[in-house]
Formats: structure tokens, C-alpha cells, sequence
């Protein structure tokens, strides 16, 4: 029985996956159908990825988007991380800037009010201890085989779900109710089937 009382998810996030970008903006819907709070937070491909992916140009960009993510959380609070997920978010996957283009960073700060002194972190190791802290505080739940987004709802983590175009209106709240239908049944691990298109921004 699901209740009344105000559901809980967590939402861990790569600002850099097109997936997780998807599954934020269909999170956003719920909000507006369904009595649920969501408290997002910050994981790494970066990390996760890091016996795998050469220390290129590429990784560093990952790394240190990530962690201006962090150090922003820390000057001023968990509130700042969903506004500059979404001015980051927004400019990389629908607008198409993610590759090379470094002033997505700059832009997604000035855009919400946070000082470009932040954007100092993105080439220091000074917060991977607590990007790391957070990255494991979700991917522990769910184990390394899986990328992002990672959704916690209510003791029960997993990743997804990967959908595409995100759903709007009732439709976004019918899979939430799915989404916690499956996570309130224990021993519940898997659905899955292959992905046939790309990520549908709009």
C-alpha cells in the first residue's frame, strides 16, 4: 500500500548523460502530479569509469564539471544543486554544447547566481573526497554495473528508468506509480529491454 504521506527519492546525477538528463526532466513531472520530494545529488562517470577511461582531455572535462558541482553544494547548499544541473543540463544535451564547449560551466553559474570563482574546483583534487562521498552514497545501493541516473525511493535504489521522450502530465505520474510498485516489492531487481532510439529532448 503506497499511503498518503509524501514520498522520498533521491536522484544521483552525471550532468555529462543524456539518460539521466531525461529521467531528471520526467522527475520534475512527477513533482508536479504526485506528492514526492526528490533530493538530487552527484555521481561521476568519471569515477566510475576511472580503470577504464584514459586521463585525456575528455576525462578531465567530466571530472571537472563534477566537481564544480560539488564545491558548489558546499558554499551554498544542496538547494543550488538542481538549478545548475538544469542551466548545465539544458546547455549540453539540448542545445547540443556537451563535447568541448567549456563555457557551459561559466554560463550554468552566472545563469543561477553562483560566483565563476567556483569553476576554480574543476582542476583541483580538493573535493574529489566528497565527490566521491557522493557518488558511493548511490552506487553503492545499486552496484558498479550500472551508469546513471541512479533513483532511490523509499530504501530501495535502482537504475532508471531510462525513457524517452520523458513523460509529461498524468503520464509521468503513471510511471512513478510503477516505479514505486516495483521498488516496494522485495527481491524486485530487473526490467530491461534494448534501447531502439536515442534521447528525445523537448
Amino acid at each position: 500500500m503506497m499511503g498518503n504521506m509524501t514520498a522520498s527519492a533521491d536522484f544521483w546525477f552525471d550532468p555529462a548523460c543524456p539518460w539521466a538528463w531525461m529521467t531528471s526532466r520526467w522527475m520534475l513531472e512527477v513533482e508536479q502530479v504526485r506528492d514526492v520530494k526528490t533530493t538530487w545529488h552527484v555521481m561521476s562517470l568519471a569515477v566510475l569509469n576511472e580503470e577504464r577511461m584514459e586521463h585525456d582531455e575528455n576525462w578531465q572535462r567530466l571530472i571537472g564539471r563534477v566537481r564544480v558541482l560539488i564545491a558548489a553544494e558546499q558554499a551554498h547548499g544542496n538547494e543550488v544543486l538542481l538549478p545548475l544541473y538544469t542551466a548545465l543540463g539544458r546547455r549540453i544535451h539540448n542545445e547540443g554544447r556537451g563535447g568541448k564547449d567549456d563555457a557551459v560551466l561559466a554560463e550554468a553559474l552566472e545563469e543561477v547566481g553562483l560566483p565563476a570563482s567556483l569553476l576554480e574546483a574543476a582542476d583541483t583534487d580538493k573535493y574529489d573526497d566528497a565527490l566521491k562521498k557522493s557518488h558511493h552514497a548511490g552506487m553503492d545501493l545499486v552496484g558498479m554495473d550500472v551508469g546513471t541516473p541512479v533513483i532511490a525511493v523509499e530504501g530501495t535504489a535502482f537504475f532508471g528508468p531510462v525513457v524517452t521522450p520523458a513523460p509529461k502530465g498524468e503520464a509521468a505520474g503513471k510511471l512513478w506509480d510503477g516505479v514505486r510498485l516495483v521498488a516496494g516489492t522485495e527481491g524486485f531487481f530487473e526490467i530491461k529491454r534494448t534501447r531502439d532510439r536515442g534521447p528525445i529532448f523537448d
